[in-house]
């Protein structure tokens, strides 16, 4: 006779949870009974605050930590790198800390911005980091810290981080696309691999499965969606999927400039591929194809859903 016994949900405690990667994997859990998620967004709580961190540790008690707060503003982080190393760096040593105390294990988001982006091939997990400036300074740090302090810790760098929310190149292209005057500027010599911010939360949920069904696989791993694309080409489908639902795009022309012609605060890497074999030969997870994540997306951003 069936005892009726379940086995009781995984607790996730999601910092960051008002981001991108946040708010997807609220919506996620929202779906699957495997987890319970307990999400503070930035207003909840200041990863920079160590007694806090503690606080809500302990209060909560969770079986995994996913660290998806960060200073993401990579311009700004030029302007603001106090504040930029405080909450990608400083903190890390903090949550480290207070997770190694109470034996809680950290997934942690990061970024291809860790690398200079000279390898237009891509990059593996054990190629050499290189940032070109304060954020991704900032965000190789925190990984070194997590990597020093906390001997069950898994690092997922992502690129080019997309949603429905948040500030993002798929928002900030249409905003840009409906202010333009139809003719619209793209860099075409910048490639990398587009992420949805869901497709990194599915991705992140998957491991806790695995890890807590036995695997032991801590590290760092690369994730990104599927195909490699130029900044252009990346805007390009943006454009050809926002065309299904706003008229204004209709007759709106792209123009690829170089990015020596289109300066910005903060120098990005050339090419952000990352190379994603080792989550596939240690978990099983498959890249999906990043245009069929932004198609959902507009879908969502255009509430034709």
């Amino acid at each position: 006779m069936d005892s009726g016994v379940f086995a009781q949900p995984v607790k996730v405690l999601v910092t960051g949870a008002d981001g991108q990667v946040g708010r997807a994997l609220q919506a996620l859990a929202e779906e699957d009974g495997f987890f319970e998620l307990i999400p503070l967004g930035s207003l909840q709580l200041d990863v920079t605050n160590a007694k806090a961190v503690r606080a809500q540790l302990n209060e909560h008690l969770p079986d995994y930590l996913i660290n998806a707060a960060g200073f993401n503003d990579v311009d700004l982080a030029e302007q603001q790198p106090e504040r930029c190393f405080a909450v990608n760096r400083d903190a890390l040593e903090g949550l480290a800390l207070a997770c190694g105390d109470l034996g809680i294990p950290v997934l942690h988001l990061s970024t291809d911005y860790v690398f200079d982006g000279h390898y237009a091939s891509g990059y593996t997990e054990d190629d050499e980091a290189a940032p070109l400036g304060v954020y991704g300074a900032s965000k190789w740090a925190g990984e070194e810290h997590l990597r020093r302090l906390l001997p069950r810790h898994l690092i997922l760098r992502c690129s080019w981080l997309f949603s429905e929310a948040g500030t993002n190149y798929v928002l900030s292209t249409l905003k840009n696309a409906a202010e333009s005057g139809g003719r619209l500027k793209a860099v075409n010599d910048r490639v990398g691999c587009p992420t949805s911010a869901a497709d990194a939360a599915r991705v992140l949920l998957a491991i806790i499965k695995q890890l807590q069904n036995g695997a032991d696989a801590w590290g760092t791993y690369h994730y990104s969606g599927a195909e490699v694309t130029t900044l252009y080409g990346f805007t390009e489908a943006i454009i050809a999927e926002a065309r299904q639902y706003d008229g204004r795009f209709q007759t709106l022309e792209l123009e690829a400039v170089a990015s020596a012609d289109y300066p910005t605060e903060a120098q990005r890497p050339t090419s952000s591929v990352l190379k994603c074999r080792k989550l596939l030969n240690t978990f099983g997870i498959r890249q999906r194809p990043w245009r069929n994540e932004l198609s959902a997306v507009m879908r969502k951003i255009y509430h034709a859903d």
